[in-house]
């Protein structure tokens, strides 16, 4: 599908940063390109997971417990995020995808998961043709820098501070 992949970074403190990657994942899927979608840091049951009842062409996986990981993160959560990152760095190596999604990245680098060097050394590994997408807040700088794409989601106004909790179809 393409001849040479970017490094792409969604991040900042507004909402959509995934939403955004699920677009981009769309986009390609629907392209007939293959699309690896990998979740650091997160467990829960999201609508978007029934995807892959619905494309051939999306492997998805998850690396977190189904609570986020508040405060110090466990050793679990630990070896959840490397043992993820191994997984995505096969994807990243392989050439069988076209896009590698990993979603909240930043997040678990922001949250001591895992360093900037690992998720840069297995960015580095990718093959030349593969698309990369990092989510998540707090993206460090040696990941921006590394980027050649990258988007701040901002936020000016948020329903969750009038008491919205998260809804089916929009944000869960």
């Amino acid at each position: 599908m393409l001849t040479k992949g970017y490094m792409q970074v969604y991040t900042g403190d507004g909402k959509g940063k995934t939403t955004a990657a699920l677009g981009l994942a769309l986009r390609a899927l629907c392209a007939g390109g293959r699309v690896y979608f990998g979740q650091f840091m997160k467990g829960q049951d999201y609508s978007e997971l029934k995807a892959v009842r619905h494309f051939d062409n999306l492997t998805w996986a998850q690396f977190g417990d189904p609570s986020f990981v508040r405060g110090k993160p466990s050793k679990g959560d630990v070896a959840r995020a490397k043992r993820g990152l191994s997984q995505a760095e096969e994807a990243l190596a392989s050439g069988r995808y076209d896009v590698v999604i990993l979603d909240e990245a930043n997040t678990a680098v922001y949250c001591g998961l895992l360093s900037s060097e690992e998720v840069l050394g297995a960015v580095s590994r990718r093959c030349e043709k593969t698309e990369v997408v990092l989510t998540g807040r707090g993206a460090p700088a040696e990941i921006t820098e590394a980027a050649d794409l990258v988007t701040e989601m901002r936020e000016v106004k948020h329903y969750y501070k009038a008491g919205v909790d998260a809804r089916v179809g929009i944000e869960k």
